[in-house]
């Protein structure tokens, strides 16, 4: 997760001390050294909705295996007890789980902030008062372009009507809320659009995410943006960001899944000749070190697995009922997680090549496996030129 906010101007906000310290420069198995990994719980796969790129592959049916209230208070136990900062609960669709309100209640009494990835088509004026009340940190809710756009997306027309309740009923009770956009060829020309929306709508925070070929997402990968569009999706990010800064609006802009966005956001800095920004920009960077999944980012699904992030789920290395989350997370007898823990000398291709690794640290693993059917080769949503990472006379000299 890159912030576009913090890099262009050093405001901070929550997650930023997570992301950016000089703490977590060493630590192989969470944010920093002595802290777990921020853990996004799957909780539920079923979901009222059925949308095109969902890594989960949910829909309105229920699913067996799925961890009980007391398996998850105990799973909670043990992540209290590894030092993990943030849970997000996600699914499916969260809400969809009946004790939902309990278990968020109770992650927050253990001293971890919990947070929620919704569709946000249930909360009601009631419920968002709910999730206030227990102390969710923050509300993600996903919107893949405005109405027609998103409701095609998300499988169900109405969607984004309900999904826009949601939102207001969030911001009537003070509730920090924000989007979740996963950018694509359907959707490019709506960056524009959402800009403008959070501004109407008072949302304070909105994530780009690139598409992970993971899930339905698997079958999106002609519809991915090309490298020239993702450069013109940050140009439109980088401009809109720092006019709402320029007019006093607080607004956290992101950009997730492509670490690449920070070299980006370096080289066009030294591009306007600006060294001082591109100083700021280069040592943030460098301080969150790029891809951590499997080190300061993990997933677990609804039946209790173990897995790098929410878009590797093909690769597992424990499960919750058998064993803490810690020790898991901690054994390096999967030769997955371990080598994700120290990843620089198994990369190959551009990645391996790369002037910017250390910033970067070779991006998205599972997008490179799905192409290319080797975990460790070279991201292909890079769209970063071989003369900007420094690898044109490499690749000359090899000829």
């Amino acid at each position: 997760m890159i912030s576009v906010t913090k890099l262009l101007f050093s405001t901070d906000y929550f997650g930023d001390g997570l992301r950016y310290n000089h703490a977590s420069r060493g630590a192989r198995h969470g944010v920093t050294k002595g802290a777990g990994p921020v853990v996004v719980w799957n909780s539920t796969k079923t979901c009222n909705l059925r949308c095109r790129h969902c890594y989960m592959e949910s829909d309105a049916q229920k699913y067996q295996g799925e961890l009980t209230t007391a398996e998850a208070r105990r799973f909670i136990d043990d992540l209290a007890e590894f030092k993990v900062p943030v849970l997000l609960f996600s699914g499916g669709e969260p809400l969809i789980r009946p004790d939902f309100f309990e278990l968020a209640a109770y992650a927050a009494e253990k001293g971890i902030r919990p947070t929620l990835s919704t569709n946000g088509t249930l909360i009601t004026a009631e419920v968002a008062a709910r999730i206030k009340q227990i102390g969710v940190g923050y509300v993600g809710i996903s919107l893949d372009g405005l109405r027609e756009v998103n409701d095609a997306f998300r499988g169900k027309e109405g969607a984004f009507a309900a999904a826009m309740q949601g939102i207001q009923n969030c911001v009537a009770v003070g509730q920090r809320v924000g989007l979740r956009f996963t950018i694509n060829k359907h959707n490019l020309q709506e960056l524009e659009h959402i800009f403008d929306f959070i501004e109407e709508e008072n949302i304070d925070r909105v994530c780009f995410y690139h598409l992970v070929y993971s899930g339905r997402g698997n079958q999106m990968l002609d519809e991915d943006v090309t490298p020239a569009e993702s450069r013109q999706a940050m140009d439109i990010i980088i401009r809109r960001t720092r006019d709402f800064e320029r007019r006093g609006l607080a607004k956290e802009i992101l950009t997730v899944d492509n670490h690449c966005d920070g070299v980006y956001m370096y080289l066009k800095a030294l591009e306007e000749n600006n060294p001082a920004l591109a100083a700021r920009i280069k040592e943030l960077i460098s301080m969150n070190g790029g891809n951590r999944s499997g080190i300061a980012f993990a997933e677990v699904d609804p039946n209790g697995y173990v897995h790098p992030d929410q878009f590797t789920q093909h690769h597992t290395f424990g499960n919750v009922r058998e064993r803490k989350f810690g020790d898991i997370w901690t054994d390096l007898s999967h030769p997955v997680l371990a080598g994700l823990k120290d990843r620089k000398p198994l990369l190959k291709g551009r990645c391996a090549a790369c002037q910017y690794l250390a910033n970067c640290n070779g991006n998205f693993r599972t997008r490179a496996e799905a192409i290319t059917g080797d975990f460790w080769e070279s991201d292909p949503a890079c769209y970063l030129t071989d003369e900007e990472i420094g690898i044109c006379g490499q690749q000359q000299d090899a000829v």
